[in-house]
C-alpha cells in the first residue's frame, strides 16, 4: 500500500449512504477512507466488501474494530475477502476499545487490555502474514491455517492507541498506531518518542503514526466549537481520554466538559487555505498520516465534501 498524507473518515446512517459517500470521494480524489464502529452499527467490513467491486483506488480502513467481541481467526476470515476483492487497498486496524464498551455493551471482561492486544495481533497477524499460526497464550490458544491454499493476504494491521504503553505496543507489534482525539503536541512529544521506543526494542522500523484531526470548513469559530463539542466533547467523560487530556495539558472542566482551549486545540478550522495550511504544518512535526473527522455544522454531504476537497488537494500536490 503506497503511503497515504490524510484520509476521510466516512461514518453515514445507512450502508448505502456510506458506501455511496466512498464512492463520491474516490471521484473527488480522497486517497484513503476510513470507518469506525460505534456499538452495534453496521459492519465496516461487509461495507468494504460492497465498495470494493464499485471502486478502483481509495483505501479502505477500520479505525477501529473492537477486538473483544472478534476472534482473530474469524476476523482473518472475513479479511481474506477484501484481500481478494481489493488488494493492497485495505487496512485492518484493532484495538480493544474501551471497558465502558466491553464490560457495559457486550457484558465482557475487559481484563488486561495491553496483553490481550498483543496476543491477539500475533494469532491475526499469523493468519494474514503467514497463512498459518500455532499459539498458546494467556488469551488465545489458537492452531489454525487458512483454507485453500491461497496465498495470505498480508494486510496491514494497524492499532489503537492513546497512552505511551499503548503506542510502545504499536512500535513493537504493529503497522502502525492509530490515535484519536490527541493534541497534536501529545503526538508529537509523548505518542511519538513512545512508538519509536517501542520499535526500537523490537528492531523494527518504526511503523507509522496516524493522528486523527476534527476538521472544519468554517471561520465562525463559535459555531465550530458549539459543533465540536456536541460530536466530540462525550470523550471528555470517558476516563482514558480524561487523563490523556490532562497529561496533554489540557484537563477537562469540573463538570466533565471540553473546555474551549481543549477544542482549538484539537479542531482545526477555517477557510480552505487555511485548513490546508494547518494539515500540512501538523505533518511537518512527524505525523505520518492525518485522519480527518469532519465537524458537522451543515449537511453532512457538504462538509465531507469540502473536507475531502482540501484531502485531494494535499494528496495531488
Amino acid at each position: 500500500m503506497e503511503s497515504v498524507l490524510a484520509s476521510l473518515v466516512i461514518n453515514r446512517a445507512t450502508p448505502h449512504e456510506t458506501l455511496a459517500a466512498i464512492r463520491e470521494a474516490e471521484a473527488q480524489g480522497v486517497p484513503a477512507m476510513w470507518s469506525t464502529l460505534a456499538g452495534i452499527s453496521p459492519d465496516p467490513l461487509t461495507i468494504f466488501g460492497a465498495a470494493a467491486v464499485q471502486t478502483e483506488r481509495i483505501n479502505m480502513g477500520t479505525a477501529i474494530l473492537p477486538t473483544y467481541p472478534r476472534h482473530p481467526a474469524a476476523l482473518a476470515s472475513q479479511a481474506q475477502v477484501l484481500g481478494d476483492l481489493a488488494p493492497g487497498r485495505v487496512r485492518l486496524g484493532i484495538g480493544p476499545s474501551h471497558q465502558f464498551i466491553i464490560e457495559g455493551m457486550y457484558g465482557m471482561p475487559f481484563e488486561h487490555p495491553l496483553e490481550h492486544l498483543r496476543e491477539y495481533m500475533i494469532v491475526l497477524r499469523g493468519l494474514l502474514w503467514d497463512g498459518a499460526v500455532n499459539f498458546t497464550g494467556s488469551q488465545y490458544r489458537v492452531k489454525a491455517r487458512l483454507a485453500g491454499g491461497a496465498p495470505p493476504p498480508r494486510i496491514p494491521i494497524p492499532v489503537s492507541a492513546l497512552r505511551p504503553p499503548a503506542f510502545r505496543l504499536a512500535g513493537e507489534i504493529s503497522d502502525g498506531a492509530i490515535s484519536w482525539l490527541c493534541p497534536v503536541p501529545y503526538l508529537v512529544e509523548v505518542a511519538l518518542p513512545a512508538l519509536r521506543e517501542g520499535a526500537e526494542a523490537a528492531g523494527r522500523p518504526t511503523p507509522p503514526l496516524i493522528g486523527h484531526v476534527p476538521v472544519a470548513i468554517s471561520e465562525d469559530l463559535e459555531a465550530v466549537r458549539a459543533a465540536a463539542q456536541k460530536l466530540i466533547g462525550p470523550y471528555a467523560r470517558a476516563p482514558f481520554y480524561a487523563r490523556m487530556f490532562a497529561d496533554a495539558g489540557y484537563p477537562v472542566t469540573a463538570d466533565g466538559k471540553m473546555s474551549d482551549e481543549l477544542l482549538d486545540a484539537l479542531v482545526v478550522s477555517g477557510n480552505a487555505a487555511t485548513v490546508t495550511a494547518r494539515l500540512q504544518a501538523i505533518r511537518a512535526q512527524g505525523i505520518d498520516e492525518l485522519m480527518v473527522t469532519t465537524i458537522p455544522l451543515g449537511a453532512v454531504a457538504d462538509d465531507e465534501a469540502a473536507a475531502g476537497a482540501v484531502l485531494a488537494g494535499l494528496a495531488a500536490g
